[in-house]
């Protein structure tokens, strides 16, 4: 009993016979701490379908006793330091999702491949060297997430019928060496990240899953160089008619007459391969022109006198200190899909790169909404005010109420204590006395990382030129990164759309497209970002954005011109 009493969250969901249990952060991990890891009263807890340890690195060892909560469907044990997780995980045999992400795990116990309900198995950024084989048990697996880890291969039943559902495959920053040709045994596969890998060669029949849409193979030294060139900056589809070309043209393939007809394909092998390489050196050139459209300009402080400046306060410093900002213009964000595209992407972002906005956070403006010049400053959370997207003008405590009180009737009514949208991220605030905000001319905010932007200045389809705006608590060349990423994904979109303009023209009800459209898209799909300066208070710099170390070698797609 008093054990249950420094534990009252534990006994709050045993009194009241709840089914999720949620412990995470600073607080959570000193209980563990002091207790020498969780107490064992979570491990009677046989209502429980959903439990959540993170953000504890006291948390090493998970008890066997976890094999009694016979009703769990989601274990989430993400950014501890776990260095094994205990073979009896596949007694639970109503787990759906797994989340072991950001720990110290070497292996994955051969248990996990008995949980025949697991939908979802994220072990990402951890220091394994191997997937258990099994995996094709889990025939619910739709996604799969081993990214930054050390692994060097897959499993060789992972290509299998069984996993008829498997949609998602996540396996960036390794050390694979190969992809199995069976991968096309996948009939549901759609996203396929293998980027930052060792990879020298991609099998055609990859082009032969029916369903991938996405797949990721930068960063990978490939024997085919043109294939190389492709997959830094075409899009899925040509990439997969290139393999699918490969596989026609017999590449890869053995004789299946025993090496009868070898002699007479040598010869027809030896007549073609002057025309062939004719053929794909013209092929290669066009490539390369296809991956130059992707252009961006970069206007010099120098050369926009009336650019937008930011100024940042000293209070900024001890919550969230960094901060980098750039205005692109030539986005074309009204066609078809383009606007949704474009927030998607950005989404997906802060759930990747950003870390589930842990380490970053980014905010967009329409420059036409704004006031400069610009003051990124903190304030206490009853005196910050903004109009956050999609609502009225509030307080950022009345905000943070109003969330939790979303929050709380989401868990109500999904029955688990999980929530998504803005919920999530309200934990990042947690203890702070002041929060970060970007201020414009008139006093008013216009930003308030990492909650939300203000409804002033949101873009729309018609927005020309786009404030961007990332900021970190973490280190200003994180900052960095993210809008390097960012703006090649612009670029990758902005190209996208100009291919797919008349798809996108003929979705769009009354507008009619100017008979000159078609030859001026090489332009329209062309970005030209202006350098903004963060200054102090006294006006010294701080950083220009970007500066001529940025947009450079780790965006090989990309043509920088200055």
């Amino acid at each position: 009993m008093d054990e249950m009493k420094t534990w009252p969250e534990v006994e709050k969901v045993a009194t009241e016979k709840r089914r999720e249990l949620v412990l995470q952060g600073a607080a959570a991990d000193k209980k563990i701490s002091t207790h020498g890891g969780l107490t064992p009263a979570i491990y009677s807890l046989k209502l429980l379908n959903y439990l959540e340890v993170s953000q504890c690195p006291s948390l090493t060892k998970l008890h066997d006793d976890i094999q009694h909560l016979s009703n769990l469907q989601s274990l989430i044990l993400c950014r501890n330091k776990l260095d094994c997780i205990p073979d009896v995980i596949g007694s639970l045999k109503s787990l759906k999702v797994l989340d072991v992400s950001v720990n110290n795990l070497k292996v994955l116990p051969e248990g996990v491949t008995r949980l025949q309900e697991l939908t979802t198995l994220n072990v990402s950024c951890n220091s394994m060297e191997a997937l258990p084989n099994g995996l094709s048990q889990c025939t619910k697996l739709s996604t799969i997430n081993i990214s930054k880890n050390r692994i060097s291969g897959f499993p060789e039943d992972l290509c299998s019928e069984r996993l008829d559902l498997l949609c998602t495959l996540v396996a960036s920053d390794n050390a694979i060496v190969e992809l199995s040709r069976d991968i096309y045994r996948l009939p549901a596969l759609k996203v396929l990240d293998l980027s930052n890998n060792k990879l020298s060669e991609v099998p055609f029949t990859l082009s032969d899953c029916p369903k991938l849409k996405e797949i990721n193979f930068k960063g990978n030294k490939l024997n085919d160089k043109r294939l190389e060139k492709m997959m830094n900056g075409c899009q899925t589809k040509s990439i997969l008619d290139y393999l699918r070309g490969k596989g026609r043209h017999g590449e890869d393939s053995g004789d299946v007459d025993g090496g009868r007809s070898s002699d007479k394909k040598k010869r027809q092998q030896q007549q073609q391969k002057k025309k062939k390489k004719n053929k794909d050196e013209e092929e290669d050139d066009d490539e390369v022109e296809e991956v130059n459209k992707m252009v961006v300009r970069v206007l010099r402080v120098s050369d926009a006198p009336d650019t937008l400046n930011v100024r940042v306060s000293t209070e900024v410093k001890d919550v969230r200190p960094y901060l980098v900002c750039c205005v692109v213009r030539g986005m074309n964000l009204k066609p078809g899909n383009a606007l949704k595209r474009f927030l998607i992407a950005q989404t997906k972002l802060h759930e990747e790169i950003c870390e589930k906005r842990t380490i970053a956070t980014i905010a967009t403006h329409d420059v036409q909404l704004l006031k400069g010049p610009l003051v990124y400053e903190a304030q206490p959370p009853t005196q910050l005010k903004i109009v956050p997207l999609g609502r009225k003008e509030m307080t950022a405590v009345e905000l943070i109420r109003h969330l939790q009180l979303e929050a709380n009737e989401l868990r109500k009514q999904k029955k688990r204590q999980n929530v998504t949208g803005l919920h999530k991220y309200l934990q990042l605030l947690q203890g702070k006395a002041l929060y970060p905000c970007l201020v414009d001319a008139e006093g008013h905010v216009i930003s308030f990382p990492p909650i939300t932007n203000s409804e002033k200045t949101k873009i729309k389809r018609t927005t020309k030129e786009l404030f961007l705006e990332v900021t970190s608590a973490s280190s200003l060349q994180i900052c960095k990164d993210v809008m390097n990423t960012l703006i090649a994904k612009m670029a990758e979109l902005n190209k996208f759309t100009a291919e797919h303009r008349d798809e996108a023209e003929s979705s769009e009800e009354g507008d009619i497209a100017p008979p000159d459209q078609e030859a001026s898209a090489d332009v329209a799909c062309e970005l030209t970002i202006q350098q903004v300066r963060t200054v102090d208070q006294d006006g010294n710099l701080k950083v220009v954005y970007p500066s001529k170390t940025d947009l450079s070698e780790d965006i090989p797609n990309l043509t920088v011109i200055w």
